[in-house]
């Protein structure tokens, strides 16, 4: 007999109603068979990293070129080819939110997947096709023209329709694909728990193995040998991810989607804000009205103190009716306090997710800078003449986050679980903070290390001209490998560190909300970093010491520029202590937490709870 694929659903069989002093308990029987839950964990993991490979292969293949591609087969200008590459890339990363909120409210996490690596490989292959067929890009140009003919209108549009159906694959694969795989371990026992540690690890790794592939290999086959084959390779893999994906199909943990949690979010606030004038509950792990619904996947939250104005949305008055089973007859009137208390944990996270998202700036800077810098430096390597490309030195940094990836999981983490008794050796936030703090010391290093390239070049004998920007600095570009070394091992702590927090302190029926918000995160500091390069720009170049951030590296004061920003992120990090020692982890009503800091953070919470 065919198995059917797994969908997980609680099964509880009563749930508890308190309302002032009053308490009812009400049994809800579920006559459904539901059949048992198998977690496969790490059985499943070929199929979900082997797509995670080969899916990261296909989209970096094809994007991480994209600029050049469009300059020079599109004939596009430079300003009008990063215009559309910023619309894109934030068109993504804020994309994700709305796959999410589609995820998590019908469609559940595997077929949001579903649909989103057959967008991806269809993306992929148009964009192939704008390459290999000649009518769907503009002629040629010649090397000595000095006007090219631009693209046509159809040429545009089909070129869009690809990056329209990649738009849709990279906003639903980014937001779930490591929710999913996290699903498929077993919360409850000790070695999923692990398990799931682990994999955030192992995520990370094959992420950024596939983008020093894909800029090295793939972007080299596209510039020197040709567009169309570089291109052939990420849609053949985005074709491999597909098939590799829907061959796990009756071994993955299905979760259905709940319902918008969105709602819930609104009716806390909304109740809250109608019983503002209510007296607060004395005992309100006593007194508020709760009640869970059957089948409720979600953990049991535990009563905090915090946010206490919105434990009045779970106050009941006599104007309030209950159903038979004791839900509320109008949900927009009263609330639970597990709702409240979910509502709790999404506030109680932002405060942390403004400072994981100002931390980014440090990889947006050392993702871009370091290439002029490069641009400017001795790139050649030992006496065959072999000159390294600029964009290659940004590798380093993915090099440093992979190799350090394997040595905080096989070797750091064993070691502190000895020490601090935690399964994961040190806490989330500990980790964020740890990220923080390379990323500080990356900055740091990135200044000393620009203006000792500055001083080589105004002070020393040059090797040439650099095309359009100044004297190139007899200082190896080697030196900037400390610095994107240090940005890898601050994402190794950083990145991992934030999607693992968000995956595990919201709700579960929000993870892929959770998912989003990394690369939100992301998004809102890419604009940060645009607003501070524009308004450095502007408030120097007219200025007595000159432009910080000139054509020019030489003339310029980037050293500053990196300065200011280590400054920036200083004080962020300060910021960040603060929100830590505030901050609660998630607790739940079966004795789990999911990280405890400290025993006064523990001890306070068993006190709130009954």
């Amino acid at each position: 007999m065919e198995r059917k694929p797994l969908e997980v659903e609680s099964t509880e069989p009563s749930s508890a109603v308190y309302g002032g002093s009053v308490t009812a308990v009400v049994s809800v029987e579920d006559d459904v068979h539901e059949e048992k839950v198998v977690y496969r964990g790490w059985k499943v993991m070929p199929f979900i990293i082997g797509n995670e490979t080969f899916e990261k292969l296909g989209i970096i293949g094809t994007l991480s070129n994209l600029l050049v591609y469009l300059t020079a087969v599109f004939n596009m200008k430079s300003v009008t080819a990063a215009t559309l590459i910023n619309a894109f890339s934030g068109t993504i990363n804020f994309g994700t939110f709305l796959a999410a909120f589609l995820c998590d409210t019908y469609f559940g996490r595997y077929k949001t997947l579903s649909v989103a690596v057959i967008a991806c490989f269809l993306g992929s292959l148009v964009i192939l096709l704008t390459a290999a067929v000649p009518q769907l890009h503009p002629a040629a140009c010649a090397k000595t023209a000095i006007s090219c003919n631009g693209p046509s209108g159809g040429q545009i549009a089909f070129l869009l329709m690809g990056l329209g159906f990649l738009v849709v694959g990279a906003g639903g694969i980014r937001p779930c694909n490591l929710a999913f795989g996290a699903d498929q371990f077993n919360p409850k026992s000790e070695s999923g728990k692990r398990g799931t540690d682990s994999f955030f690890n192992w995520y990370f790794f094959t992420f950024t193995f596939a983008q020093i592939l894909s800029l090295t290999l793939v972007v080299y086959i596209q510039s020197n040998v040709s567009w169309t084959i570089g291109l052939t390779i990420p849609t053949v893999l985005m074709f491999l991810a597909c098939l590799i994906f829907f061959a796990g199909d009756k071994l993955y943990v299905k979760i259905k989607a709940s319902g918008s949690p969105l709602a819930s979010i609104a009716q806390v606030i909304a109740v809250a804000i109608k019983k503002r004038g209510l007296k607060p509950a004395k005992q309100p792990w006593l007194n508020l009205y709760n009640y869970y619904p059957p089948k409720y996947a979600n953990s049991k939250l535990k009563y905090t103190d915090q946010f206490r104005f919105l434990d009045k949305a779970a106050i009941m008055t006599p104007e309030d009716k209950l159903e038979a089973d004791g839900k509320p007859v109008d949900p927009w009137k009263l609330c639970t306090m597990q709702q409240v208390e979910e509502v709790k944990c999404i506030l109680r996270v932002l405060p942390i997710w403004f400072a994981a998202a100002i931390y980014y700036l440090t990889i947006t800077q050392q993702m871009t800078y370091p290439v002029f810098q490069a641009l400017q430096s001795d790139r050649r390597l030992g006496s065959g003449g072999f000159v390294i490309p600029a964009a290659t030195y940004v590798v380093f940094l993915m090099a440093g986050m992979t190799v350090f990836i394997i040595i905080y999981d096989r070797v750091l983490v064993p070691t502190l679980r000895r020490i601090t008794g935690l399964d994961t050796g040190i806490t989330l936030l500990q980790r964020i903070g740890t990220g923080i703090f390379f990323a500080v010391a990356s900055l740091i290093v990135s200044g000393f290390v620009e203006e000792r390239r500055r001083t080589f070049a105004l002070t020393k004998p040059t090797l040439g001209m650099a095309p359009r920007r100044g004297e190139i600095s007899s200082m190896s570009a080697m030196w900037l490998i400390p610095q994107l070394t240090l940005a890898g091992v601050a994402e190794a702590f950083g990145a991992i560190g934030q999607m693992e927090f968000y995956y595990k302190q919201f709700p579960e029926n929000m993870r892929s909300f959770a998912g989003s918000l990394y690369y939100v995160g992301a998004g809102v500091s890419s604009y940060l970093g645009s607003f501070l390069i524009a308004t450095v720009h502007r408030t120097t170049q007219n200025s007595a010491g000159g432009n910080w951030l000139a054509e020019d590296l030489n003339k310029g004061r980037l050293d500053k520029f990196y300065f200011m920003i280590a400054g920036i992120l200083a004080v962020n990090f300060a910021y960040f202590l603060v929100m830590s020692r505030w901050y609660r982890y998630k607790a739940s009503d079966d004795g789990e937490t999911t990280h405890e800091t400290n025993g006064d953070v523990i001890k306070q919470q068993d006190k709130n709870t009954v």
